[in-house]
């Protein structure tokens, strides 16, 4: 791996583009290195906000990422400390979770499972060989360079990665995701590098037959089964597995941890060295169906967490779905969700007792969760959050209705922040090349396509001069969601904008917008947006004109 650039600032060899994702502390962004015009991807870490220990993590994850250079894990090119924000720069993956490219395919057999599973073990060996335990191996973490058919799978996410001596084994504290974790971390019990083979026992067994190996909507169940190996090969989809990928299952999940297969040794089994003759080729339609249905519900899951941190945060902070859409992530206790990770370092106790969940145990909404068959959910729940769980489980399909306008408000803070930040290239992501507007400045005219648009990018608008140079404010009031349907939204609100002018006098405007959604490919595109001339104006009308004075 080249050295990485010397430069005081992360500005200095890299332009932030969109948005990727987020987290409590952290938010990635696509970035473009100047030199080069090679794409990233840019882990952003507000530091203000990380404790002593955190910044502790955050050295390890990146002193761990910097020594791992596989083929088959996202690589760490750069990391760049600022006074207020630590930079890991990261490979640009994107071709989106390999679950969610497994079900798009048009075949999918075993011996697909085989491949996927030793380019799994590849990387869980190169980890080991370096002494370094991942400890949150799960679906969300294994990704696909591209969207080029055949391309790597890449594990991804380090955050709680530790280093290892030899074999050593030790308690290293409560880490990784329920479905996930290894009976020596229930029990409490020193751990090492076996850790990650049980998850890719419990990741093997999914990609064969759709749905986890262990599964209880209560925590405490779902514990049991995993600390007693419970789990077996259920007719009629495991009849037409055959015994070697059965076999390689078992070896993975042994309960017992000096007795588990190591990665090296998991490479060399005959289901994945020799999959041409000992693998089955033929497609397995089941396999595909029941993994649609649990991504489905990943998904859903991923949704419940989202508008609970939603609700919260925007009960907290009046109307403002925009300026304040960061929040702070940390005051909502994570669940025990099959997907959602957790992290307890300092848990001390009687061995024969599961560590203390971040949330309660709660089977309310896992009633919901209930309406996708045959997969797994462990409970889900939270004290702070016993309103919601009722509604959900009172009614499901209200809570979905929520959900989904949840996910229109949030595609509609994105191409908002695109404006304010003058980035085209992120707006053209989020709207249809051809869609209409009809907006003051068009004088009467409604228009197609996006060369009006451009125009104020471009030029030195109130885009780029206040998004750039003066400072702009924007908060969201009352916004309303009408859903028209599955795939398309109608969102209407009132937009507040504060800022500076050249004077340096504080000046608002306010004005109506109306967005229409329509959702392909899975992907939201604004298809039409109205907006109505400036209202309750501080000092003038709203105008790329009238800001510039």
């Amino acid at each position: 791996m080249a050295a990485p650039l010397v430069c005081t600032r992360f500005s200095d060899n890299y332009e932030l583009k969109e948005e990727l994702g987020k987290g409590a502390f952290s938010v990635v962004r696509k970035c473009i290195q100047k030199h080069t015009g090679l794409e990233f991807a840019a882990k952003i870490i507000n530091t203000k906000k990380l404790s002593a220990r955190d910044f502790q993590k955050l050295e390890r994850e990146a002193r761990i990422c910097r020594k791992l250079q596989h083929p088959n894990i996202v690589r760490l090119h750069d990391s760049i400390q600022e006074e207020l924000f630590h930079y890991l720069v990261f490979d640009l993956v994107t071709g989106g979770e390999l679950f969610e490219d497994i079900v798009a395919r048009e075949f999918y057999s075993e011996a697909d499972a085989s491949h996927c599973i030793q380019q799994i073990l590849e990387s869980v060996n190169h980890c080991h060989t370096n002494g370094v335990v991942h400890r949150d191996l799960k679906p969300e973490n294994l990704l696909l360079a591209s969207k080029v058919k055949g391309a790597a799978v890449k594990l991804a996410d380090f955050g709680l990665a530790i280093e290892v001596q030899g074999e050593q084994q030790a308690w290293f504290g409560f880490a990784g995701t329920p479905g996930y974790l290894s009976p020596e971390v229930l029990k409490k019990e020193p751990y090492g590098k076996p850790v990650d083979i049980w998850a890719c026992g419990v990741i093997l067994y999914i990609l064969l037959v759709g749905y986890p190996p262990f599964w209880d909507e209560d925590q405490h169940r779902l514990y049991a089964q995993i600390k007693a190996g419970a789990y077996d090969y259920p007719s009629p989809e495991w009849d037409t597995v055959t015994p070697d990928a059965k076999n390689l299952i078992n070896q993975m999940l042994t309960v017992n941890p000096a007795k588990r297969v190591t990665a090296s040794d998991a490479l060399k089994h005959p289901w994945i060295c020799y999959r041409e003759k000992v693998a089955s080729a033929v497609h397995r339609q089941e396999t595909v169906d029941c993994l649609k249905k649990f991504n489905a519900r990943r998904k859903l899951k991923g949704a419940i967490l989202t508008t609970m941190l939603a609700t919260r945060n925007f009960s907290r902070s009046g109307r403002s779905i925009v300026t304040n859409k960061k929040g702070d992530g940390s005051q909502v206790k994570e669940s025990t969700e099959s997907n959602t990770t957790l992290e307890d370092d300092d848990v001390r106790g009687n061995v024969s007792t599961p560590p203390p969940s971040p949330a309660l145990s709660s089977s309310s909404v896992g009633s919901v969760l209930g309406c996708f068959k045959s997969s797994s959910s462990t409970s889900f729940g939270s004290k702070t959050n016993n309103k919601l769980s009722i509604i959900v489980a009172a009614n499901p399909q209200n809570f979905l209705t929520q959900a989904r306008k949840q996910e229109i408000v949030k595609i509609t803070e994105q191409l908002i922040e695109s404006i304010n930040n003058a980035d085209f290239e992120g707006y053209t992501k989020i709207c249809d090349p051809h869609m209409t507007a009809f907006e003051p400045e068009a004088l009467g005219n409604l228009l197609e396509g996006m060369e009006f648009h451009k125009f104020y990018f471009d030029h030195e608008s109130v885009l780029t001069v206040l998004g750039k140079n003066r400072g702009i404010n924007t908060t969201v009031l009352n916004p309303t969601v009408h859903l028209l349907g599955d795939d398309a939204a109608c969102i209407a609100y009132i937009i507040l904008v504060q800022y500076i002018d050249k004077q340096g006098v504080p000046r608002s405007h306010q004005y109506e917008e109306t967005r229409v959604w329509h959702r392909r490919d899975n992907k939201w595109q604004n298809v039409h947006s109205h907006r109505s001339a400036s209202v309750a104006s501080t000092n003038s009308a709203f105008s790329p004109s009238a800001i510039n004075k």
